[in-house]
């Protein structure tokens, strides 16, 4: 069996929020955040990598909302404590933050990535 690349199974955060602002405006913003609710598990990669904008923090709000009682897994390069800024509006922030710390379970993974094993080889690189 060929080996899973994670990121090509878990949509980027940045994607979502993208998609759902595509549904404010068409009119089908409803549509898109049921279709997110619909899984068992929903991954969110890459989470709070940038700063969101309010429509975006709103909108991730909401779907965290709605998903309440269903699983969600989120990865991120931040520790959770340096989300909190990211959010233009602070109490969105904290009852969103609220909603996902304090029912996770937090897995903190130290050490390498992966990804440079998978980086074509340097031909003049001679340390490997």
């Amino acid at each position: 069996m060929d080996e899973v690349d994670p990121a090509a199974m878990a949509p980027g955060t940045s994607r979502v929020l993208a998609d759902l602002a595509g549904g404010h405006a068409d009119r089908t913003w409803e549509k898109r955040v049921r279709e997110l609710v619909r899984p068992d598990v929903l991954i969110l990669d890459d989470f709070a990598m940038r700063q969101l904008s309010a429509a975006q923090a709103d909108d991730l709000y909401e779907l965290v909302s709605e998903r309440q009682g269903r699983s969600l897994v989120i990865t991120s390069n931040r520790a959770p404590s340096d989300w909190y800024p990211l959010f233009p509006n602070p109490v969105v922030a904290e009852s969103l933050l609220d909603r996902l710390i304090n029912t996770s379970h937090q897995v903190i993974m130290n050490g390498p990535s992966y990804r440079p094993n998978k980086r074509p080889r340097n031909p003049t690189d001679k340390t490997k």
